[in-house]
């Protein structure tokens, strides 16, 4: 039998096990079953604008851990490499910085900006050196617009994750929306990773948690489209709020759509608005401890602050208010599952058997959901 089980017919199932946001253990196994084998957001490209340009972070910080360097080769080439040298595993770059060839400063090793093994001091007498294990390890990477995003692994393709949205979405040209920086915000959620997303996942709350966003929203036209791993909830706007020019060659042509909101698995939040994409990163840091990063891009400078995209820094304060209070809730000995709302929580009803899917290794949700 199944460790976790999520019915797939909403009307009869009831909510994940509380052990995902409490157990250890849990917490735990999800760095290699569920995010070592998804896809993550990495970067905006700008970081490298020239050929050299050297960029190293680290992936999810406080949970995965990976370091990894972003560079730009001499044909312009982006690669996203492992950021530990072969020879003893000292970090490489430490720092953004313009290079030739990467050098590692413990013993000298040197790389090209591809990652390839390029020579190495003092190992003229060693056996069957260089292999392809000498090299850089490069990360599976995908561009939508200047966004780079990768994976661990190779087992899923980014089509699966991103295929949905990019196709929606594809008369938006992502490749014009700028990365403002002093825009972007970080906070942290004294809550489990999965239920800040669970959250996101439905609009049921917007009437009792978001008064501001509930005047310019209209609830009864909110809209929720399953996806493989991902899934959007489309917002109309109330009256003469803002809303987007949508081209005829759009789902949404005729209808006022104030908002997208992207969901894609397992801990990416993508908010279209007239102005331009907030992107919420949501990283895991503790069993009940999440840090989430608003990631902010402008496409039209004179809508900032309208419409459903304005005061998002009141809704996610109300937000974290009631994740927070749920993650007390939950450790509740009287507290196992509940039931969800056929009309309004099919998004939180799809994560939760996505999790499930991962979480057992095991396949049981179709290549697409209805």
């Amino acid at each position: 039998m199944a460790r976790f089980f999520v019915d797939p017919e909403i009307s009869r199932a009831k909510t994940i096990s509380t052990q995902v946001y409490l157990d250890p253990v849990i917490y735990e196994e999800s760095k290699e079953k569920i995010f070592a084998r998804t896809w993550q957001y990495l970067a905006d490209s700008s970081v490298v604008k020239d050929q050299g340009h050297c960029h190293p972070f680290t992936l999810l910080p406080g949970y995965i851990n990976e370091p990894f360097v972003i560079t730009k080769d001499s044909r312009n080439i982006v690669h996203c490499l492992s950021n530990v040298c072969t020879h003893r595993g000292n970090l490489i770059v430490e720092s953004p910085c313009e290079l030739m060839n990467l050098r590692c400063r413990y013993h000298g090793r040197l790389f090209q900006l591809d990652g390839k093994f390029k020579s190495m001091p003092e190992f003229s007498e060693v056996q069957d050196f260089p292999t392809n294990d000498d090299d850089l390890r490069s990360l599976n990477t995908m561009n939508w617009g200047n966004l780079l995003f990768g994976s661990l692994s190779n087992e899923m393709h980014h089509h699966l994750f991103f295929g949905d949205m990019m196709e929606r979405l594809s008369w938006l040209p992502l490749e014009t929306f700028k990365a403002r920086y002093e825009l972007s915000r970080t906070f942290t959620v004294k809550a489990n990773w999965a239920l800040y997303c669970e959250n996101y996942l439905e609009g049921f709350h917007i009437p009792f948690v978001h008064a501001g966003l509930n005047t310019v929203i209209d609830f009864g036209k909110y809209t929720t489209e399953l996806f493989r791993y991902s899934n959007v909830q489309v917002g109309i706007a109330k009256g003469d709020e803002l809303c987007f020019d949508l081209p005829e060659n759009s789902p949404e042509y005729g209808k006022r759509v104030a908002a997208y909101y992207f969901w894609v698995f397992p801990n990416m939040m993508f908010n279209f608005y007239p102005w331009g994409l907030s992107l919420n990163i949501v990283e895991p840091s503790g069993i009940d401890r999440t840090t989430v990063r608003f990631l902010t891009y402008v496409w039209k400078e004179d809508l900032l602050h309208q419409g459903a995209g304005s005061n998002l820094d009141i809704v996610e304060l109300e937000d974290e208010d009631v994740v927070e209070a749920v993650q007390q809730g939950v450790r509740s000995r009287f507290y196992k599952h509940g039931r969800y709302s056929v009309s309004r929580e099919q998004g939180t009803h799809h994560f939760h058997r996505i999790l499930a899917e991962f979480l057992n290794e095991e396949p049981i949700i179709s290549d697409r959901t209805s």
